[in-house]
């Protein structure tokens, strides 16, 4: 009331706007939703009191040209059905409820505040800032509390904080008296309140709701919580009377920006102390709304108070009504000495208010599509120290970033003044996971990621995602590394010790062909492993139908088709696959089904070996020269034994040793034939060439059968 007559009596005396213009005004008192009603159909009406039904009231004239107030939302939506019939201009300077941005139905209706969704993203990130999750929320019962309870639990919708439980409060009696059952169902919310986890409370709702809850908060001397007020009680100077209630907790509220008005406090207190002597007042007419005793008296038990807060929210009124003179000086066509006389209808006006365009004490004034005037909101604490400021702003929000900033330090309740702790669970250590407990996802226990999965909690905090195939992780990681590639590198020793001796054999095996090549028409070559005494009659068949070549043949193309098979499946770039015993390896093969052919391969050399084995035994009562049955034994026994060692070890273990190992046992197989079998040979004929010739061949043959008589 004191800003609106602040900025009148500012225009009128010292200001540029409107020359030769005096406004004026009239003020009603609006506590209840059923004053509203009469006041505003007394503005609608003109000087004889009288508001005509017309058809069209583009030139109506009411008896005021705009609006300014009421100060909640409940009363602003009452009275704006009202004025936007005859769309008379309405700016409301606390009003924050979303309705208002409605158009259609609230045409005429500005406001000089954020809305309430600024509000209640001013609280969340304010939460979110001090890492509270697990809150309470208190509510009126009223619209006020409805609204904003749905607008808190809509932005809470993402799971990042939870309500512990949510209770409305009762509506008082407008005397403040409190009734039986207002006491117990207050009471039921602080034993809730008592025996809740939670360490912070939200309470949206009007300031005559809480007189009596707090009261009843300090008889059960509850205390250790976080107070979080809505804008509606977050400066209330009455309730800050409560000195007691600095033992509850830490209060913080959310506020209008304080904006310093030069001379308004001086303004304020020089009303109250010239009030007019007492008048008999018998014409209501005479009074005319413009004496309040009770006011003057109110304004000043709380000068201080309100001088030391930085008078927050006047900046909102004394904006409205600058901005009205500002489009009163624009319709008019006023000039910097005066203003042409003309009928000032409320409609041109609201044209002219949603066009304002100027700077008010450093502020830049400019009504949105919306209709709203995005100013700046303050988290203010409330402090009891003499001489201090009682709402100690300690943030800043910017609507038009929609961004907490400037969050300055808070001086808390607790012990050491430490942060206080909020949360239905304690957060879990990098690398773990949460699994929900109930229905809230803010309560939780922690699960370590498993090896070869990591957490990425911007992503989801509840399950841990899979390293790509490429990658590995260690228990409880928050990131995969790259997995070492293992293959047959030509400077590793095990590979220089396999082409040692793949090189040894080839030379081995290239001297036996030349051995052979040159002595191929001696006894020592020429000679038949001999089965037609053990079995006559398969060694018939064998010779008749060229049983050596067929076999040989056959067993040839056989090889050269399981080689040709692998060439074909083998891709032609290398693939990667983890090695099962060391998960942080990749194993770099050619073909992916590598070990499949090794094993066959395998197999079938080793059914090579034992009928080579079982032949060569059969063999072994023929003559010595003849009998090679202990080279063959010998071989195969090698080839047998190395076989199935290496068939053990591949069902055993993947990786890089399997190529390894393979290779290794091809060539020593290859060595020991050469080497087993062939080697005895290759000695006789370089060292014993006596014994390489057809006599005395003949003669050990003699001495056997002379022998075996």
């Amino acid at each position: 009331m004191q800003a609106m007559r602040f900025a009148v009596e500012e225009i009128n005396n010292h200001s540029g706007l409107l020359p030769g213009v005096l406004l004026g005004y009239e003020m009603v008192d609006s506590c209840y939703v059923s004053n509203n009603v009469q006041p505003v159909l007394y503005f609608l009406s003109q000087e004889d009191y009288f508001l005509p039904i017309q058809e069209d009231y583009s030139h109506y004239v009411p008896r005021v040209v705009a609006v300014i107030g009421p100060d909640n939302s409940e009363s602003t939506i009452t009275v704006a059905h009202f004025l936007s019939l005859f769309l008379l201009p309405q700016i409301t300077y606390s009003a924050i409820s979303d309705e208002l941005r409605d158009k259609l139905r609230f045409p005429a209706v500005l406001r000089t505040v954020p809305g309430a969704d600024h509000q209640i993203e001013a609280m969340v990130q304010l939460l979110l800032h001090f890492r509270w999750n697990w809150i309470i929320v208190l509510v009126s019962s009223d619209d006020y509390g409805r609204d904003n309870s749905q607008l808190l639990s809509k932005r809470l919708a993402g799971g990042d904080i939870c309500i512990a439980f949510q209770a409305a409060l009762p509506t008082p009696q407008p005397s403040q008296v409190v009734t039986p059952q207002e006491r117990r169902r207050l009471k039921v919310i602080v034993d809730k309140l008592q025996q809740s986890s939670a360490r912070v409370v939200v309470v949206l709702s009007p300031d005559l709701a809480l007189h009596n809850f707090f009261r009843e908060v300090l008889r059960q001397n509850f205390s250790g919580v976080v107070w979080i007020a809505s804008e509606s009680w977050a400066i209330n100077p009455v309730l800050h009377n409560l000195t007691e209630l600095r033992h509850t907790g830490t209060f913080l509220g959310i506020t209008p920006h304080s904006v310093r008005i030069p001379g308004f406090s001086e303004f304020r207190v020089r009303r109250a102390q010239a009030r007019p002597p007492a008048s008999n007042r018998t014409s209501l007419g005479a009074t005319c709304n413009q004496e309040c005793d009770t006011c003057l008296d109110t304004i000043k038990s709380f000068n201080t108070i309100l001088t030391l807060s930085g008078e927050r929210g006047v900046y909102n009124v004394y904006a409205a009504v600058y901005a009205i003179a500002h489009a009163l000086h624009s319709l008019l066509g006023c000039s910097q000495t005066n203003c042409p006389k003309e009928v000032v209808y409320p409609w041109r006006l609201l044209q002219e208010i949603k066009k304002v365009n100027f700077t008010l004490l450093g502020h830049h004034i400019h009504f949105n599509q919306q209709g709203d005037l995005p100013m700046p909101l303050e988290v203010v604490q409330w402090r009891w120290l003499l001489n201090q400021n009682p709402f100690q702003s300690v943030a800043f929000y910017c609507p038009t970033q929609r961004q907490l900033k400037n969050i300055r330090r808070v001086s808390w309740h607790t012990p050491n003044d430490t942060i206080p702790v909020s949360t239905c669970s304690k957060d879990c250590q990098p690398g773990q996971k949460k699994k929900a407990l109930g229905i809230h996802p803010c309560c939780f226990e922690c699960l370590d990621c498993l090896p070869g999965t990591f957490l990425n909690a911007t992503a989801d905090e509840f399950d841990c995602q899979p390293c790509p195939n490429n990658e590995w992780s260690h228990k409880k990681d928050t990131s995969c590394f790259k997995r070492r590639l293992a293959f047959l590198e030509w400077h590793k020793v095990p590979t220089i010790i396999v082409a040692i001796l793949g090189t040894l054999g080839f030379l081995s095996t290239l001297a036996i062909l030349i051995i052979f090549w040159r002595h191929f028409q001696t006894p020592m070559i020429v000679c038949v492993f001999k089965l037609a005494r053990r079995f006559p009659r398969a060694y018939a068949y064998w010779v008749r139908y060229h049983g050596p070549y067929v076999f040989v043949a056959f067993m040839t193309a056989l090889k050269v088709g399981i080689v040709a098979g692998s060439l074909l499946v083998t891709s032609a770039s290398p693939t990667a696959h983890a090695d099962p015993n060391d998960p942080k390896t990749m194993i770099l093969s050619c073909n992916p089904n590598y070990h499949k052919g090794i094993l066959f391969n395998t197999i079938l050399d080793l059914l090579l070996s034992v009928v080579g084995f079982s032949f060569a035994y059969t063999g072994k009562g023929l003559p010595t020269n003849y009998n090679e049955a202990k080279f063959i034994t010998f071989c195969m026994t090698f080839y047998f034994t190395s076989s199935i060692s290496l068939c053990t070890f591949m069902t055993v273990y993947e990786g890089v040793l399997v190529t390894i190992m393979d290779l290794l046992v091809i060539v020593l197989n290859l060595l020991g034939i050469s080497l087993g079998y062939f080697g005895p040979k290759c000695y006789m004929i370089l060292f014993h060439p006596e014994q390489n010739t057809p006599a005395y061949f003949n003669s050990v043959i003699q001495r056997y059968t002379m022998g075996r008589d």
